[in-house]
């Protein structure tokens, strides 16, 4: 059964935070009550000892193949269609990830569904897909983009959100110092010049996570 929200989280580019957040976000959630699912459509990596699906699993106290199957995990640290080929395997099509992750939707229904991304957003995920397709596949109620705060964010931050329209969007951005100029000058150009939400705390990310469901049915 699909969860009552569902949450895409992406970035703006690799290495920027995105499972930090998501497991996390996780942890804040379910201490507040609500069951929380955690979702890797397909994970590519060069350790399997502690792959971001480890880390979810934990997060969620979910089994570690519900949040990713064994199958979508390629042990080569490269874009996952990429990875794929050159582990001499085929490469994961959109309609194969997106009805995985409907088919692994659990009973009782969760509360929220944090699904997260590889890469950044445009990154493929698949032959024929990347975060953007499955955000809006699932019918995502919101995305989190993981930003960094500094020289640079605007562009990505503007890049990142265009692409994923029409899907809402909330923005973290990751490491912020309230005390560096360039970092709150370009946390008030994205809200108030751009109109975005921006959060630069789990706790206000979980807000507008909360917040999104609202809006559905």
């Amino acid at each position: 059964m699909r969860p009552r929200r569902v949450a895409v989280v992406t970035g703006t580019g690799t290495g920027i935070g995105k499972t930090w957040l998501t497991v996390e976000l996780a942890r804040h959630l379910r201490a507040c009550g609500l069951a929380v699912a955690a979702r890797k459509p397909v994970q590519s990596y060069a350790s399997s000892t502690a792959t971001d699906a480890h880390l979810l699993a934990a997060a969620t106290g979910e089994d570690l193949l519900r949040v990713c199957p064994r199958h979508r995990w390629y042990a080569v640290p490269m874009a996952p269609p990429m990875a794929a080929s050159v582990l001499g395997l085929a490469p994961p099509e959109r309609g194969q990830l997106l009805d995985e992750v409907k088919a692994s939707w659990a009973v009782p229904r969760a509360d929220i569904a944090l699904v997260e991304g590889a890469g950044a957003v445009a990154s493929p995920l698949a032959a024929d897909c990347d975060t953007t397709d499955i955000a809006r596949g699932l019918g995502a109620d919101i995305a989190v983009v993981v930003a960094h705060p500094g020289l640079g964010t605007i562009n990505d931050v503007r890049l990142a959100t265009r692409a994923l329209a029409p899907v809402p969007v909330v923005v973290f951005l990751n490491r912020f110092d309230p005390d560096e100029k360039l970092h709150a000058l370009n946390r008030a150009w994205l809200a108030d010049v751009d109109g975005l939400a921006v959060a630069t705390s789990v706790e206000e990310v979980a807000v507008h996570v909360e917040d999104a469901g609202k809006r559905g049915p």
